[in-house]
């Protein structure tokens, strides 16, 4: 699914940390070590046709590496 954040992802919160992640192995083959989190948080997303939603967005992060993996978990109201 493509789609584009527009504003600030609002309520983060930490899921999990390095070796607690499923694709821990995955993402430090793919990017790096690093700590990993995956994390979740709110958002208004811009959809491939051009609407407009609140989403629920997961994503991997580390330092110095970045938000990776980002996607779409269910959508609000």
């Amino acid at each position: 699914m493509n789609f584009e954040i527009i504003g600030k992802i609002q309520e983060i919160e930490t899921i999990a940390v390095g070796g607690r992640i499923r694709d821990i192995m995955r993402l430090r083959k793919q990017f790096g070590y690093g700590r990993w989190r995956k994390l979740k948080g709110v958002a208004n997303v811009r959809l491939a046709n051009g609407r407009i939603r609140r989403a629920e967005v997961h994503w991997y992060e580390a330092h110095g590496i970045g938000k990776k993996k980002m996607k779409i978990k269910r959508f609000l109201s």
